[in-house]
């Protein structure tokens, strides 16, 4: 049987089906609309599919601009913008519809060496092996997940500082999570980046409402994500544990951005996401 990762794997693997133009599928999954991290992980595909081997991507700046249809292919559209001698720069269109439903731009960058320093992560934390995985941690809960619950995850995320349920009412300023890919990957920078840029997705607009000791679950909230921005700056492997140090930035006028630092097991910074969305409360629901 293929496993989740397997079919992870395979929904990056995009059909091209002309110069610049590729085609993605969603999984068979009963979903309301594209969760936004398979959308982004999809559109740095296309544009890698673009660029020289020798360039990593560096950055991406991305929109989520119309709810993504899960029963309809995405065409990813790339534009060529420039390719310098350090450099290059694509932008990717997402279409369903025939409308745009996702923006993205990203650079890549031939390795040069240079200064290294970093800032800190966490330290003393608890082992993600001793922390229990989705299932352990949501049992209690199964009768709210409903099917979500056994559905198959292609990403071990653990909470270090407890799930979105104990913390109902008791605000924080942020969260810790280990996650890594449920098993072992190919050798392909590409793949690796674009995993983790599909799970860098999952808990970071969630930490906007931590200092309200609020979430996702909480009665009457309703939150997307509205952009979407990542910096990568050391090798890293996404089947690997890695430390999401995630924080809240400010949420205002049902908007909130959260910041987050991705660092490996050993303590290096490998990436660096920023992340603002929809963070509207109806405290009449």
């Amino acid at each position: 049987m293929k496993s989740a990762l397997d079919d992870l794997i395979d929904l990056l693997d995009l059909e091209a089906i002309e110069v610049n133009v590729f085609r993605g599928k969603s999984p068979d999954e009963n979903r309301q609309r594209v969760f936004g991290g398979q959308v982004a992980g999809q559109a740095l595909v296309a544009a890698a599919r673009t660029v020289e081997a020798d360039r990593h991507v560096h950055s991406l700046h991305a929109y989520f601009l119309r709810p993504g249809d899960p029963w309809v292919p995405i065409l990813y559209n790339v534009d060529r913008i420039r390719d310098g001698r350090s450099f290059t720069t694509r932008r990717v269109v997402a279409i369903q519809h025939g409308e745009v439903i996702f923006n993205l731009q990203a650079s890549f960058h031939l390795n040069e060496p240079g200064p290294d320093h970093q800032i800190n992560g966490p330290n003393n934390l608890a082992d993600p092996e001793t922390l229990p995985d989705f299932k352990e941690r949501m049992a209690p809960y199964k009768h709210l997940i409903g099917e979500w619950y056994d559905r198959p995850r292609p990403i071990d995320l653990r909470y270090v500082d407890g799930d979105p349920f104990s913390r109902e009412g008791v605000p924080t300023l942020g969260q810790r999570v280990w996650m890594r890919a449920d098993g072992t990957l190919p050798d392909d920078p590409v793949l690796h980046t674009c995993i983790a840029t599909y799970a860098s997705d999952f808990t970071l607009l969630d930490t906007t409402l931590l200092p309200h000791g609020l979430s996702w679950n909480s009665k009457g909230v309703q939150m997307a994500s509205l952009d979407h921005a990542m910096w990568f700056h050391r090798p890293f492997r996404a089947d690997e544990w890695m430390l999401y140090d995630q924080y809240s930035i400010s949420t205002s006028n049902a908007r909130g951005l959260a910041g987050g630092s991705i660092y490996t097991q050993d303590g290096q910074l490998a990436i660096t996401v920023v992340q603002e969305g929809l963070a509207r409360v109806n405290a009449d629901a």
